[in-house]
């Protein structure tokens, strides 16, 4: 799990990004793409063209880190939108991340009383 507070904001950078960009690519998207300052300490997440694979952008004030994901089944949920970006809270992202349907969580199970 990335280690990111939780009063950092995340970004989705709707549409599709080529996955063979690394951090200085990646960084160029959200200043020229997106208009915001990819060394702001916010998060940057992409998806590829497929949608299995996301890789994150963060600066935690120390140094530029990329993070990716590749999810063995299924495919990441995406904003249609196209151009710009997303804001999701952490909780979001944490769905995001396991690749769960961020914008309607469910819940598969409920436990009963016992009685």
């Amino acid at each position: 799990m990335i280690p990111v507070r939780s009063d950092v904001r995340v970004w989705l950078a709707s549409g599709h990004t080529d996955m063979r960009k690394g951090m200085g690519g990646l960084a160029r998207l959200v200043q020229e793409g997106l208009g915001r300052d990819p060394f702001a300490g916010d998060v940057f997440v992409f998806r590829g063209r497929n949608g299995s694979l996301i890789k994150a952008l963060w600066h935690d004030g120390i140094g530029l880190s990329l993070y990716a994901k590749r999810l063995e089944r299924g495919r990441f949920i995406w904003p249609s939108t196209m151009g710009g970006a997303v804001h999701l809270s952490g909780g979001q992202m944490s769905y995001l991340l396991e690749g769960i349907d961020w914008r309607n969580p469910q819940q598969s199970w409920r436990p009963t009383r016992a009685g």
